[in-house]
């Protein structure tokens, strides 16, 4: 063996040694702080966390994060480190500014759009085009952890589309924060088990095209999460917030936005109320 061959050799070896570490790392820092904690746990209660728990690109867990209702099913959230991301994106509520990530889910063409804009650098759907197959989630972008959990929707002549739309779970800052997406039917446990803890949940209200108000609040009651915001349909909010007895505190924001952190969760279960949904 030549000694020039010798060095090609080791030179390959080492970039193929980097690739693999490059991957391991990636494969390490995607890992669901917020699923990992609520699995370790039985029958832990998940209302509130008083220790910063670890999780991708959290850096201090007292930083904040703001959520803006934009309307229907989108919401505007934005991260310490300067990510933002609009949720059930379909391009019919937008935000004052072009997000950097958008999720989608496509019961409706109120929640999903095939053309959005150049300047939106991660399209996520909640649904495969692959048929037997369900969307996978697993994104680091910047500060956020960005996974997905798949429920089944009802199709055409109401029936079931498998896997047809994604809650999806964004961890940020110490805090796990979940959009139901157009949920259509009550969880199960496999699912509660995939979702994990929940700090702050978006729910979708309308009693009828996702589930009724009873079945609703009762995922609503089992997710055990400090702040519930509802989203979706105004009119059928009030037949909703009449399922939730004193463990809950009801507040109507005088504004569309909240910003939230670890430390200032609400120590009792708080449905928020944004000026848009009232």
């Amino acid at each position: 063996m030549t000694p020039r061959f010798l060095v090609f050799a080791i030179a390959c070896l080492m970039v193929l040694i980097a690739a693999e570490a490059a991957v391991a790392q990636e494969e390490r820092k995607n890992v669901s702080q917020c699923q990992a904690i609520a699995q370790s746990i039985p029958q832990a209660t998940f209302a509130s966390v008083t220790g910063p728990a670890p999780i991708v690109g959290a850096g201090a867990t007292g930083q904040s994060v703001t959520l803006t209702y934009i309307g229907h099913s989108t919401f505007l959230i934005e991260t310490p480190g300067g990510v933002t991301i609009a949720t059930d994106y379909s391009g019919w509520y937008s935000p004052p500014h072009v997000p950097m990530v958008v999720t989608m889910n496509r019961a409706h063409s109120s929640h999903y759009t095939l053309a959005t804009d150049p300047g939106i650098q991660h399209v996520l759907h909640g649904w495969s085009d692959v048929p037997g197959e369900r969307a996978k989630v697993n994104l680091v972008v910047g500060d956020t952890y960005i996974r997905n959990v798949t429920t089944d929707i009802r199709g055409g002549f109401g029936a079931p589309q498998t896997d047809g739309n994604s809650i999806f779970i964004f961890e940020i800052a110490g805090l796990c924060i979940g959009h139901l997406g157009h949920l259509h039917y009550e969880l199960t446990e496999a699912h509660y088990a995939e979702i994990g803890r929940l700090d702050v949940v978006m729910v979708p209200v309308d009693g009828g095209l996702t589930m009724g108000s009873d079945s609703m609040s009762r995922v609503i009651k089992r997710l055990r999460a400090s702040l519930i915001l509802p989203m979706h349909q105004p009119r059928p909010l009030q037949s909703f917030l009449s399922m939730f007895g004193p463990d809950f505190d009801i507040s109507y924001a005088p504004t569309n936005t909240i910003t939230v952190s670890l430390g200032t969760l609400p120590k009792k279960p708080l449905i928020y109320v944004a000026k848009g949904m009232q």
